[in-house]
């Protein structure tokens, strides 16, 4: 996710470096690239000109204290410029009414139906009774991919299969939600390769037969600046509430999430990426900005590890490391919770100065697999007490894992290191200060 972007701003800020303060000449170079780098990564010319002029402004401002170099400000400025084009500040979900009507639009293929389970997903992590609605008539599996979404989160999914009446069934549905207590209702409607008269004549109707809270416009991110025209034609048409990015981990040049706010002055809502249905953020400018700028996103990292990782499941965790028990089951734990907090690449990418040391090295889901193999070919016995795995042992996890004896060798070596760091960690604890600092 904007890595090109990335890479073409951070060559434009060593343009300054060496320099000893900020000069008109100096800036100008400066200020071109990154319009240049801006324009690359689909953003309309116009906006891109109007953003360096800003930042132009700003640099020849600015007084250089002796602690920052000039390349150290001007990557403040954009950072600061690119959290306003974005909008700012993050935009939150009007949740107040009961039910609250949340209206999902957008073309075919943008990623709606799937964008539905995960706010479903996520509404009912915040304690919400959400109920999914199959408004969509035309597109045939439809209506059987959404009740396969609310199968597995476990949410009710209201359909009329034989219905064609799209209002209708959203009014039924309705009134299905205030019998059953649903306090949110997710609406997913129809949608076409392009936009057209009678897609949006429909979603007009529905909106204006259900009065929803919310419209969402779901928008594909990887059609570029395509995305910013199709926006601006359903904002004319529907004033849509807020804006959802997703496909943000496909090969996106960034354009879309950088000016849709900017054009349809509609704040983006949520980004989504993959098809996981945990998959699926609140959309904090600042700190998109400081990932396009390589600073990385250690908030968005702790949120994540925080939703993965109860108080009871970390308690009992320090508590075997206090004891010198952390053990194989632990460690496999661990790896499960890591992998449920997304993809792997994206989640290393958040932690500053990481994302650049790593964007030309193929980082596999399935990475783990290899380990949760080897732990799995131990026996219960061995899982809890790693000190007992010999030689024999270590030849019969591999032959059951897989894997070659130095495979297992070195997992076992790094295993034992990491073992050794937590009893260290221990020692210095003072009262746990070792331990709240290993766990931070």
């Amino acid at each position: 996710m904007f890595e090109s972007l990335s890479e073409r701003l951070d060559s434009a800020f060593k343009l300054l470096k060496g320099e000893g303060r900020i000069s008109e000449i100096n800036v100008a170079s400066t200020v071109k690239e990154i319009r240049r780098a801006l324009v690359d990564a689909d953003v309309n010319y116009k906006i891109a000109k109007e953003f360096t002029d800003r930042v132009k402004d700003k640099a020849l401002g600015e007084k250089v204290i002796t602690a920052i170099s000039p390349s150290q400000l001007m990557v403040k400025i954009v950072k600061d410029e690119l959290a306003d084009l974005m909008g700012g500040t993050a935009a939150e979900l009007e949740l107040k009414a009961n039910p609250t009507i949340i209206l999902i639009a957008g073309l075919q293929g943008s990623g709606k139906t799937t964008f539905s389970g995960k706010l479903a997903n996520f509404l009912k992590s915040k304690g919400k009774k959400p109920l999914l609605v199959a408004a969509d008539i035309y597109r045939p599996a439809a209506i059987d991919q959404l009740k396969v979404l609310g199968g597995q989160i476990e949410v009710p999914v209201y359909s009329e299969p034989e219905n064609k009446n799209a209002v209708q069934i959203t009014e039924n549905a309705l009134r299905e939600a205030k019998q059953n207590n649903n306090n949110v209702i997710i609406i997913d409607t129809a949608g076409r390769l392009a936009v057209d008269e009678a897609m949006m004549a429909e979603v007009a109707n529905i909106r204006k037969a259900v009065q929803p809270q919310e419209i969402l416009f779901v928008v594909d991110s990887m059609t570029g600046q395509d995305a910013v025209n199709t926006a601006k034609a359903f904002n004319d048409r529907l004033d849509f509430t807020g804006v959802v990015l997703t496909k943000l981990d496909g090969d996106t040049r960034g354009g879309a999430a950088l000016t849709i706010k900017y054009t349809v002055e509609k704040p983006i809502k949520f980004v989504s990426m993959g098809e996981k249905l945990d998959t699926l953020d609140v959309f904090y400018p600042e700190r998109m900005a400081q990932r396009i700028l390589g600073m990385g996103d250690i908030t968005t990292l702790v949120e994540r590890a925080q939703a993965q990782f109860n108080e009871e499941q970390a308690k009992k965790l320090e508590k075997k490391i206090r004891q010198n028990q952390f053990d194989f089951d632990d460690f496999r734990e661990q790896l499960q919770q890591i992998k449920k907090m997304g993809n792997l690449k994206d989640l290393m990418g958040m932690i500053p100065g990481v994302g650049k040391a790593i964007k030309d090295i193929d980082i596999s889901d399935d990475a783990f697999k290899g380990i949760e193999a080897m732990i799995g070919s131990m026996t219960p016995q061995e899982r809890g007490n790693p000190d007992i795995i010999d030689g024999s042992r270590r030849k019969r996890i591999a032959k059951g894992a897989g894997k070659e004896i130095q495979d297992v060798n070195q997992f076992m070596k790094q295993f034992e290191q990491m073992r050794q760091m937590m009893k260290m960690m221990n020692k210095m604890g003072a009262g746990g200060k070792g331990l709240k600092a290993l766990g931070r």
